[in-house]
Order: C-alpha cells, then structure tokens, then sequence
C-alpha cells in the first residue's frame, strides 16, 4: 500500500506540473488545469479500493503506465469540457492530438510490463480496460465537438457503458468473456478510425463514413459477446475470468 501511494503521489505531482507546462504554453484556462487535477486526485484517491483484485505486493509497472494514460486522458477531457478544442488553432490541436496519440501508444506498453514482469492480475486488467473505454469516449466527443460528425458518434464511446447498464440489469451478462483476437483488433480499429477522424484534413462526409463503418464493426462485436452470453447463461458459474 505505501508502494501504491507513493507511486501515485510521483505520478500526480508529475501530471499537475505538466498541466501547469501545458496551460502556460497554450494559454490555457487556469479552470481546464484545475479541473483535470481534481479529477486525476479523486481518480488516485478512489483507485486503491480496487486492489484487493491486485494480486501482487506492488503497484507494477504495468499499473503505473496506466496510470500515466489516465493522466493524460483526464487532461484531454478536461480540455473538452471547457469547450476548448472547437476554438483551437493548429498548432493547439496537434499538441492535443499528440498527447492522445501518446497516451494510446502506451497502451500497449502496459500490457507487455504485466506480462514481462509476471504482474497480471484482474486490477490491472480492468484499470486498462476502463481507461481505455473513457479514451474512446474522449475521442468520440472531440470528434463531434471539431463538427467531424453528428451526435451519434457518441455512440462509438458509450458502447462501453450501454454494456455496463446492461450488466446490471441482467446478471448473465456478467460472466467473464473469453479471449478474442477480433474483440481486440476492433477495439484498436475504434481508436484508429477516431484518431484519423480527428485530422484537420479529414472532413465530412468522409469523417461521418470512417465513423460510421467504426460503429458497424463495435455493434458487431457487443451483439457477439451479448450472444455468446446469452447462450452460456446456464453455463457452470465456477469457470474461470478470463483476461484479455
């Protein structure tokens, strides 16, 4: 637990400093940085409960590095919410756009820290997997912010979330799901589609047609894995969780 607080600690303090770096250079509101500091506090406040999912006596690289994402995603977001990016001049959105493609390219670094330093566990996994679900609605929402496309692309974001809802209704769609390639690969496709979206050259209708094919392809695969779970809800209740 000390290991965990003080990582943390490090890493917020790192994050508010490169808040302040940011604001200062882009002649961003004191509001975007306080907000994404408060945020990012109660994020490490709150994030120790979950350890006890955490099979390791420390944090983990792998942990940290997500860690470091949630940080920068929580920046974009902030950086969303004061309605910023609409007004950005080019220069701001490609500092923007490099810290989101900074941020997905460490995704997958942590997965390959867990797996080299043997630190899996189902902490780790469901950290990564929810930072990676509120990078995608970040992406979604900027999308429609920049007028790439129309309201629906929020979809591609809240994919995510409509599954939870639906967890929480029905109980067999909260069995662990088993590996797939193709759940993978149409996760990295979703980012993929939406990073190219948010290109200044990229423009409707071909930023609502790349959108649109990204949101066929996620309904896919959530009525796959729904399916696969509706079939296998009698199913023995002590199979293993899975992780991706």
């Amino acid at each position: 637990m000390i290991d965990t607080a003080f990582s943390l600690a490090l890493i917020y303090i790192l994050s508010v400093i490169f808040y302040l770096v940011f604001a200062a250079w882009l002649s961003v509101s004191a509001i975007t940085t306080a907000l994404a500091s408060a945020a990012l506090l109660l994020l490490f406040v709150l994030l120790p409960l979950g350890l006890a999912a955490h099979d390791h006596d420390r944090f983990g690289y792998a942990n940290l590095v997500t860690a470091i994402r949630a940080a920068l995603t929580i920046l974009v977001i902030a950086v969303l919410l004061i309605g910023q990016i609409p007004n950005a001049n080019g220069t701001a959105l490609q500092i923007i756009l490099a810290i989101i493609l900074t941020a997905l390219a460490l995704d997958g670094v942590d997965g390959w820290l867990a797996r080299r330093f043997r630190q899996t566990s189902a902490f780790g996994a469901r950290f990564d997997m929810e930072i990676d679900a509120l990078m995608i609605l970040t992406l979604s929402a900027a999308a429609l912010l920049l007028g790439k496309t129309g309201f629906w692309v929020l979809l591609i974001g809240l994919m995510r979330y409509i599954f939870v809802i639906g967890q929480s209704i029905a109980p067999f769609m909260r069995r662990p799901l088993p590996p797939s390639f193709t759940r993978k690969l149409i996760c990295v496709v979703q980012i993929a589609a939406l990073c190219v979206i948010l290109l200044p050259s990229v423009m409707p209708p071909v930023s609502s047609l790349i959108a649109g094919l990204s949101l066929l392809l996620l309904v896919f695969s959530f009525s796959r894995d729904t399916a696969y779970l509706l079939a296998h809800r009698h199913d023995d209740d002590g199979m293993p969780v899975h992780q991706d």
